[in-house]
This record gives structure tokens, C-alpha cells and sequence, in this order.
């Protein structure tokens, strides 16, 4: 299939380029439906083990086109704008529900809708010159959308976010670093290095475990305490039956790394 940004997969990594550099990545009604589909299909590809996020040129994503999308939807009723506003939500919740490993490797300008996308992903690398930027109040809209108001408390804390969310103002790599939302700074130059070297090791692992556990932690984030006991339970206890499992035990005895077969 044909997509309006790069998409390429190689030993077990999927690598999707947001590649409209000349407008700052920005996503238009086409990509996001790409992405929401892409997302979806993922899902039953076993070809790939983790996916990696990131843009071409300054900004991985200032978001929504503001000639393409925003000036087209002062067109549109309100069915027509929750179509929009339900589609650009798709592509957060086929992350969220994607079980495999999503890295964002957030090479500059993320704003927007691509603050968010980067916020769904199950990690966050920053370039030590890159900026995240949830400006929707900036723009008379509000913060919470595409399920940013869910997931950045989760984060950073409510206090954090709700600062983040109304001023609207921009985050820089330390920041970020420092208040959880970004797992590692590196310089821009060992960004893409470093988000493939966290790709291919994950996609070396447990891939069934690796599932489970973003699994789990989607599903714990509404549980109280001894719910969430009991779903580790028996989720572990399912575990246990794996042959990754017994594969790592065969191969300790055996004073070897084990080979998981995600099974």
C-alpha cells in the first residue's frame, strides 16, 4: 500500500517517517487515516516486533495542517466534526491497543496531534533540541484531545499536566527528561542509533511477555489494587505455561542467551 509518509520494515522493526519536512511533518485528513489503519493492521503482522516513530527533517510532527485541516473543517456540521475529531482518536487508541513495543523518536517540533501521537507511544526519545508542544488551548481549543487528558496525568501527574495542558506552552528535551515525559535525551546525532538499538533489543525478546505486559498496564490503569493483583495472577500464571519461558530456563541451564520465540 501506498502511504503518505515512509514506511519500511527490517528485522522485526517497522519504521514509520512522518515526511513532509517542507511543513513541519504536518498531518493531513489522509494521514491520519493512513496511520489509524496502519496501526490496526499492524496488529496481525508478525513481521514486526516494535515500532519505530519518527520525522524527516526539524520536527517529527507539528500536527494538524492548518491549511489542509483547519480551514476545511470551518466547513463541516457537527457530525462531520466528530467524524474528524473520532478519527484522529482511532489513531491514539490503535496505539494503545497495538501489543507491541512503540518507540517515538522525537527528532524536533512535535506539536499538537504530534505531541499526542508521541504520548501514546510506549516511549519517548528526545533529540536534546527538540520541543513538545500541546498547544490546542493557544489555539481556542481545548487540551484535552486525541486522549491527551488521560494519558499525560498518567505521565507526569495532574498537577503537571493540567500546567502542560492549559498554558500550552512548550517542553524542552530536559524538562521532559526530568518530569518522566521523555525516557532518554541524547544528542540529535545519536538519536536514531539509540532508538534502534532499544528496537532491535526488544524485538530480540519475549515478544508474548512484552505483549502481556503493555497489555497489563493499559488494563491496570482503572483497577484498584487487588483487582489488579489478581489480573497479575493470572496473567503471569498463563505465563508461566509459555515456551519463552521454559526456553529461558533450557537455556540457563545450558549457560546460554536464550532465542524467544514469542510464543
Amino acid at each position: 500500500m501506498q502511504y503518505d509518509f515512509n514506511y519500511q520494515v527490517a528485522d522485526g522493526v517497522a519504521t514509520l517517517t512522518f515526511n513532509r519536512p517542507d511543513k513541519l511533518n504536518a498531518i493531513t485528513f489522509e494521514i491520519y487515516a493512513q496511520l489509524r489503519d496502519l496501526l490496526e493492521t499492524l496488529r496481525y503482522d508478525d513481521a514486526v516486533k516494535v515500532l519505530v516513530v519518527t520525522g524527516e527533517g526539524r520536527a517529527f510532527s507539528s500536527g494538524g495542517d492548518v491549511y489542509e485541516i483547519i480551514g476545511e473543517l470551518f466547513k463541516r456540521d457537527v457530525k462531520g466534526l466528530l467524524d474528524f475529531t473520532r478519527m484522529t482518536g482511532a489513531v491514539v487508541r490503535n496505539m494503545r491497543l497495538l501489543d507491541k513495543p512503540i518507540i517515538a523518536a522525537l527528532n524536533g517540533t512535535t506539536a499538537g496531534a504530534g505531541a499526542v501521537i508521541a504520548l501514546a507511544a510506549d516511549f519517548r526519545l528526545m533529540a536534546d533540541s527538540a520541543k513538545i508542544h500541546f498547544l490546542f488551548t493557544k489555539v481556542g481549543l481545548t487540551g484535552a484531545d486525541m486522549g491527551a487528558a488521560y494519558l499525560l496525568p498518567r505521565i507526569v501527574g495532574a498537577g503537571r499536566a493540567m500546567e502542560i495542558l492549559m498554558f500550552g506552552d512548550a517542553v524542552d528535551a530536559a524538562t521532559a527528561e526530568r518530569i518522566g515525559l521523555a525516557n532518554r535525551v541524547v544528542p540529535r546525532d545519536a538519536l536514531m542509533p539509540t532508538a534502534y538499538d532499544w528496537a532491535k533489543r526488544l524485538a530480540r525478546g519475549p515478544s508474548l511477555a512484552l505483549s502481556m505486559t503493555k497489555h497489563m498496564v493499559n488494563n491496570e490503569a482503572n483497577m484498584d489494587l487487588i483487582a489488579a493483583i489478581e489480573q497479575e495472577a493470572q496473567a503471569q500464571a498463563l505465563m508461566l505455561q509459555s515456551q519463552d519461558h521454559r526456553e529461558f530456563f533450557q537455556a540457563f541451564k545450558e549457560k546460554r542467551e536464550p532465542e524467544f520465540k514469542g510464543r
